[in-house]
């Protein structure tokens, strides 16, 4: 079975490859491969069109670089250095 993958940003976008196997990995689901040199890969299925395609991606159609829940999280995170680094 081959696999296409799909994340806007990554570098492989749109290649496809051979999936060797699929499974939960550090809990994560990943697709294990061989690139061309030979070597075993692995990436995030959600990251291929393996499993369920990503409502996200699906919706932001490349236009946007982060979700919405990990701007606040950054946003929060920049709030409290700044907090820690003020006079």
């Amino acid at each position: 079975m081959e696999f296409e993958v799909t994340h806007p940003f990554h570098p492989w976008r749109g290649q496809r490859f051979v999936l060797s196997t699929r499974k939960q990995n550090w809990g994560e689901d990943r697709v294990m491969f061989y690139d061309a040199e030979g070597r075993l890969r692995s990436l995030l299925a959600s990251w291929t069109d393996v499993g369920e395609p990503d409502v996200f991606i699906q919706v932001a159609a490349g236009r946007s670089f982060v979700r919405p829940d990990d701007l606040a999280t950054l946003a929060a995170l920049i709030e409290q250095i700044e907090r820690s680094h003020g006079d």
